[in-house]
């Protein structure tokens, strides 16, 4: 008797594993992203305008951070280029030039800092819902309700 007991306490104490083909109901038909590292799109965009919001997928916002860099880069090596100049022909101008061309580095600059904390924040808010919606709320009342989604 007491080897039956025993028995039937191993038996119902270990569970067998499920099987690979088996899988478990709930799990398998939900795909789960990685969250995003925020400081690894965070460094990308400091490098190079862009390329954070690019790796999410954000393609339009990234484009704009490139073209104003490529703006801002041709027009500080246009401002580069006068001050040259006027600097080979004594002009009166070199000082505001000279400004000019700190302006335009200073925007590169801040391109640089915006578009790495624009990434930033988008990585941070990877899995937000995307959609949003206004509606007008029930009874007449005047202002306007908005839904969000929650996973739980």
């Amino acid at each position: 008797m007491r080897r039956l007991v025993v028995a039937l306490a191993l038996l119902t104490a270990a569970r067998p594993a499920p099987l690979l083909a088996q899988g478990t109901p709930g799990r398998d038909s939900v795909v789960q992203h990685p969250r995003p590292r925020p400081f690894t799109y965070f460094f990308r965009s400091a490098l190079v305008p862009g390329w954070g919001q690019a790796s999410l997928d954000r393609r339009l916002t990234g484009g704009i951070f490139v073209a104003f860099e490529g703006i801002a880069l041709g027009m500080t090596l246009k401002a580069n280029t006068e001050l040259q100049y006027l600097q080979q022909i004594n002009s009166d101008l070199v000082p505001a030039k000279r400004a000019e061309r700190q302006d335009w580095i200073v925007l590169v600059v801040m391109n640089h800092l915006f578009s790495a904390l624009e990434a930033y924040v988008s990585a941070n808010l990877f899995d937000f819902p995307a959609d949003l919606g206004l509606r007008t709320l029930p009874g007449g009342r005047t202002g306007f309700g908005v839904t969000l989604p929650v996973r739980h």
